[in-house]
């Protein structure tokens, strides 16, 4: 009798502990043992921040945690792990234990600013507003402000996901955009001319009905988009892919979204009946737009790779189109790299979400005393040399979406793909430049050199790195000459990068211009005084006046 009445009073005392909000206690010993678990199993993720620098940080919140309510705890975690800046390793706020709420509307950050794109039928006065303060702040401080919570690769992964922490209360009282937490945000938009500040109210864990950031007509919500008519990037968001020919511009266009297998079609079939229409059709381009696709099982990845390459019709220079954007992440981080390196794609939009050799692949754990989920990543994925490696992968040629483009279901980005031609851009600057070069055309090469410089579809091109890199190979082959031609067109171009007067000091120590190198160490240490170039000269000046003159320059 005894031990049927023990039972359920065990399941009482269960259920009340289950219901039973985390100690300050509970999440001290959960931020320890998250510290321990990257420590024990994870330390390769101490890349972008030591480990010391990273302990520091979980010191001071261990510290501040008695002071602070739950959802700043929540947030401390969140920040903890987003110190590691890989988008696979995360602290989700939305799987956290601590409650969270969301004001209706979905933010979109375009070329010209950030913009209600869509936002719930009671405030849909804001629609098509432009996003100026929260809370009284900048937008852009504020952005600041919540940046930390981001665990981000890049700015790009930032600009994808960073926004939904403006509509989250919790979120902007944990990062002080506001004083105290509220229920409601007050926000200053500026619409039709005049501006006006609103307050939102905010509703319990909720999320936007969205797609791949956008909201799609046919929900409870309103779009800015004219959907009178759907640009290609947004038709048959069914679909993981699918493609579509446009016969005046004798172009194929591919939406691919996910790296997986649509129910309907596998990848492989896929690409088969894609690669048949192209050999048995006048097509003279293909555009493969992935800007959403934010990956997915890259072992899926083979038949877009094989197919171009076998496809001698498409995979030639000013063929084969690229879309990326802010979204192009994971196993699509993958497919782009391989694409880079096996075919001759040129990539249109904006750069990627992830670093070109990244950590992918997380496994999920459960912090014991809060039970809130975790997910650091094991798997390092190399796909370029370690000296190729970036923040992101770049397009050769960068197009924005603007805020009227999307309302009025204009692809600037597409648009761009349909009318590059040789005679209206040069899809490969540095391959360009290093002709010249060769032909000996050096005044050629500095007047378009200027011109990469002031065309912002080139901005993302590191043409600064790439000219003092060539100069040092050309140092390497004893071309000291030509190379300090090169070195002192980068100080004309770049006059105030520190590292290209440190290259030229070191070209004029070689060709014992002692003089001149020192002149231009100091250049350097000028720009960069607290820095790591700044060091570098000071250390080769040092050795000039030691007479020490095998300095290795920084590169």
């Amino acid at each position: 009798m005894k031990n049927n009445l023990l039972l359920p009073l065990l399941l009482l005392f269960t259920l009340a502990q289950a219901q039973t909000k985390p100690t300050v206690a509970d999440w001290q010993y959960d931020l320890r043992f998250l510290q321990e678990t990257i420590h024990k199993d994870h330390p390769f993720l101490f890349h972008k921040i030591t480990a010391a620098q990273f302990d520091a940080e979980v010191n001071k919140l261990y510290e501040a945690m008695p002071a602070m309510q739950e959802h700043e705890r929540a947030a401390g975690l969140v920040r903890i792990v987003s110190l590691l800046k890989y988008g696979h390793t995360a602290l989700p706020w939305r799987e956290s234990p601590s409650k969270y709420h969301s004001a209706p509307i979905n933010f979109y950050w375009f070329s010209d600013g950030v913009y209600v794109e869509g936002v719930s039928k009671s405030n849909a006065d804001l629609l098509g507003a432009k996003l100026i303060k929260v809370e009284g702040l900048p937008v852009m401080q504020a952005l600041q402000a919540v940046k930390p919570l981001v665990p981000a690769e890049n700015d790009q992964f930032f600009k994808a996901y960073g926004l939904d922490y403006l509509v989250n209360p919790e979120a902007l009282h944990a990062q002080r955009v506001t004083p105290s937490l509220k229920k409601t945000i007050t926000y200053t938009f500026e619409k039709d001319g005049r501006s006006f500040e609103q307050t939102v109210a905010t509703l319990d864990t909720f999320a936007p009905p969205r797609q791949y950031g956008f909201i799609p007509p046919g929900t409870d919500w309103l779009t800015v988009r004219d959907t009178g008519s759907t640009p290609y990037y947004l038709k048959h968001l069914d679909k993981i892919y699918y493609f579509e020919y446009l016969p005046a511009a004798k172009t194929v266009y591919v939406r691919h979204s996910q790296i997986d297998d649509d129910p309907q079609e596998a990848t492989p079939l896929f690409y088969k009946r894609l690669f048949d229409f192209i050999d048995q059709h006048e097509v003279e381009r293909l555009v493969l737009d992935v800007r959403l696709n934010g990956g997915g099982d890259n072992y899926k990845n083979k038949p877009v790779v094989t197919g171009i390459i076998a496809c001698k019709k498409i995979n030639q220079p000013g063929k084969l189109f690229v879309i990326i954007g802010r979204r192009t992440f994971s196993a699509c981080q993958n497919l782009v790299n391989e694409l880079s390196n096996y075919t001759n794609a040129t990539f249109v939009g904006e750069p990627t979400a992830e670093n070109i050799n990244f950590y992918g692949d997380n496994r999920r754990s459960v912090l014991p005393k809060t039970k809130t989920p975790v997910y650091l990543s094991f798997a390092w994925w190399q796909d370029k040399a370690p000296w190729e490696n970036g923040p992101w992968l770049a397009p050769q040629l960068a197009v924005d979406m603007s805020f009227n483009d999307y309302k009025t279901n204009k692809d600037p980005v597409l648009d761009a793909c349909l009318q590059i031609t040789d005679k209206n851009a040069i899809k490969d600057p540095v391959r360009h430049l290093r002709k010249l070069f060769l032909a000996g055309k050096k005044d050629q090469l500095e007047a378009d050199a200027q011109k990469f410089i002031q065309d912002p579809r080139y901005r993302y091109i590191a043409l600064e790195y790439q000219l003092n890199q060539f100069g040092h190979h050309l140092i390497d082959v004893d071309q000291l000459e030509p190379a300090t031609w090169l070195f002192q067109l980068n100080t004309r171009l770049y006059p105030a990068s520190p590292n290209a007067w440190n290259s030229l000091a070191e070209i004029s120590l070689k060709t014992h211009q002692t003089d001149k190198a020192i002149e231009y160490y100091n250049k350097a240490i000028s720009l960069d005084p607290d820095g790591i170039t700044g060091e570098h000269a000071r250390i080769a000046l040092e050795q000039i006046k030691a007479g020490q003159n095998g300095h290795q320059a920084f590169r």
